[in-house]
């Protein structure tokens, strides 16, 4: 019997994962010379100018091999976050790290929890390894930690929780997640994913750092990518128990973060000016986008992390692809099961203003040329 090449069960039914288009590829596409993009979280400001003055001289030995281990880096976040660097995982940004568990933990049937419409990379890794899931629903946008719970099973392996969750914004609260994980059993692990942790100002915002340091089963995911300027180097990294971080070691490719990602990281953790800077940019434009987008007759999600989920009670892909000709780059959400909106990332003010300017003839042109 022949036996035909082709990809493991399951491989063909995953959609592979779009992310927002470049600036270059629109302005390619439609023959623009002024784009902007919100598409994607990214930070506006961009990095620190230390970042930068890191890259420039981290780049006169890219012909050399990055540190395997990340030791430097590592130290400076074990400083930083009062930890040890046993506890410190790092990838090339904080979803290889997720990808690392799957294949350090999974086997095919293993059960996750996660919640519904939550961040869609949870839902490849569970395709990837062949997993299955249950995915309470969102309730009022923010995880239901009660479903959550009662979802998770004996022989749960992984539960993941974006916190803040994207693409919704929303966060968990401190005594609610305590609650959870105090139901949950120690052999299932708690993914607590903080891609947007710098951001959150609210009081009641849970450090996930905190249950790892009281030696819970607990993995912390972080990254560089937000509001430390770095996404376009690919660095992220997760904190847990030293036993977890050593099998996952044993999963991850050599010299996965990179020479330039490194010496940027470093220097961006001694920067927090430039990141303080950036908390206080997103949230003078938060406040002036939830204004304005409400008094054009429109829902918006409240947001702690860096961007808003708006419902527009129209196709969210027909205003997007509208805004795109108008050079604003935003993300449709069909893709989360929210086909009449669109997220759209907090910008530098004039770039908000541009946003809100062209949203405002888009849907007056949308009603115009509506049946």
């Amino acid at each position: 019997m022949t036996r035909k090449f082709g990809p493991k069960p399951g491989i063909e039914q995953i959609r592979p994962y779009q992310g927002g288009k470049p600036i270059e590829e629109v302005q390619r596409e439609l023959g623009l010379q002024d784009v902007i993009k919100l598409a994607s979280n990214e930070n506006p400001l961009g990095p620190s100018p230390r970042a930068l003055e890191a890259i420039r001289s981290a780049a006169k030995q890219v012909h050399l091999y990055p540190d395997g281990n990340a030791y430097y880096l590592k130290q400076a976040l074990a400083e930083h976050l009062d930890v040890d660097p046993s506890q410190i995982l790092l990838g090339n940004g904080s979803n290889e790290v997720l990808q690392m568990l799957g294949e350090a933990l999974l086997l095919p049937g293993d059960h996750l929890a996660y919640s519904d419409q939550a961040f869609v990379v949870y839902d490849l890794i569970r395709a990837i390894f062949g997993a299955k899931a249950t995915k309470p629903p969102l309730r009022e946008y923010t995880y239901d930690l009660e479903a959550l719970a009662e979802a998770v099973r004996p022989e749960t392996k992984i539960v993941f929780i974006a916190n803040p969750n994207n693409p919704t914004g929303t966060y968990v609260r401190r005594n609610e997640l305590e609650r959870f994980l105090d139901r949950i059993p120690e052999t299932t692990l708690v993914v607590l994913d903080e891609a947007y942790f710098e951001y959150v100002t609210a009081p009641d915002y849970p450090n996930g750092l905190e249950y790892v340091r009281q030696g819970r089963n607990v993995l912390v995911t972080r990254t560089f990518s937000k509001i430390y300027g770095l996404a376009g180097l690919r660095v992220g990294y997760g904190i847990g128990r030293p036993e977890l971080i050593s099998w996952l070691n044993r999963v991850r490719q050599p010299f996965n973060v990179n020479a330039l990602g490194q010496a940027a990281a470093r220097a961006a953790l001694e920067d927090q000016g430039h990141l303080e800077k950036g908390r206080r940019i997103n949230q003078v434009g938060m406040a002036y986008l939830e204004e304005a987008l409400r008094s054009l007759g429109l829902e918006v999600v409240p947001s702690v992390a860096n961007f808003l989920l708006v419902h527009l009670k129209r196709s969210g892909a027909r205003v997007a692809e509208a805004l795109l000709r108008r050079g604003v780059i935003v993300r449709p959400m069909g893709g989360y099961r929210f086909p009449d909106s669109i997220r759209v990332t907090i910008g530098l003010p004039e770039e908000n203003e541009r946003f809100v300017a062209a949203l405002r003839e888009v849907l007056e042109e949308v009603e115009q040329t509506a049946p």
